[in-house]
């Protein structure tokens, strides 16, 4: 392990994986924010494909140039199941069984890998936020539960947006998920907090047209806008 103590503001190009294995030392890191492969421009396909052709009927789609299940896959795989932490390759052979060997269970194996690594850079008073959408949402979940522990789950984060497309068919896609966890919940950490700073329309304003120290707000109940 080469000691990576005495610098700051340093990029890595390459593999994250092979970067923090060889470059990050353990409990060095105070804030992971990591916004993995989930939703792309690419073409899409079913990530519950399965090489013969055939496709689950749960329809969820993802990347069409990433993930795909293969020797690469298997070796993560059997590295999580034989090396890994026990609650975490127990959940993960339980996936296979669920899932089988297609492109979801393929990218949740790549995720598991790299999830031992975070966990192990992390400081015990740090902060982890994965980015996702609800692709894979609910499974990345269980993964980071095996991982970090239930119990240092934090928050889930709705990152609403407008919307992107016209979908006549279903509801509009319209938010990610950021998950949130601690090291340890217990240890001292640092959160600062973020005011979001939103600029109201003439007309929204003319209903709240009373302010006080609070901000704005209207008599019928004396209702506040956030913010």
């Amino acid at each position: 392990m080469i000691s990576e103590t005495a610098w700051k503001n340093k990029l890595y190009f390459g593999d994250n994986l092979k970067i923090l294995r060889e470059h990050i030392d353990s409990e060095s890191v105070d804030l992971i924010y990591l916004d993995p492969p989930f939703n792309s421009n690419a073409t899409y396909n079913i990530l519950f494909e399965e090489k013969s052709g055939e496709k689950s009927a749960a329809q969820i789609t993802a990347f069409e140039d990433t993930w795909h299940w293969g020797l690469e896959s298997e070796r993560a795989y059997h590295e999580v199941i034989n090396r890994g932490p026990d609650k975490l390759a127990a959940l993960l052979d339980a996936m296979r069984s669920f899932l089988g060997t297609n492109d979801m269970m393929a990218y949740l194996t790549m995720m598991a890998v790299r999830l031992i690594e975070l966990h192990r850079v992390l400081k015990p008073t740090g902060s982890i936020y994965l980015h996702c959408d609800p692709t894979a949402s609910h499974y990345l979940k269980t993964l980071m539960d095996a991982t970090f522990g239930a119990k240092n789950f934090l928050n889930e984060i709705i990152w609403c947006y407008k919307e992107r497309e016209r979908v006549l068919t279903k509801w509009n896609k319209k938010h990610d998920i950021i998950l949130f966890y601690a090291k340890d919940v217990s240890a001292p950490r640092i959160f600062n907090w973020q005011a979001v700073i939103e600029q109201y329309s003439d007309v929204t304003l003319s209903k709240f047209k009373y302010t006080d120290e609070k901000g704005h707000y209207q008599i019928r109940g004396r209702t506040f806008l956030s913010g």
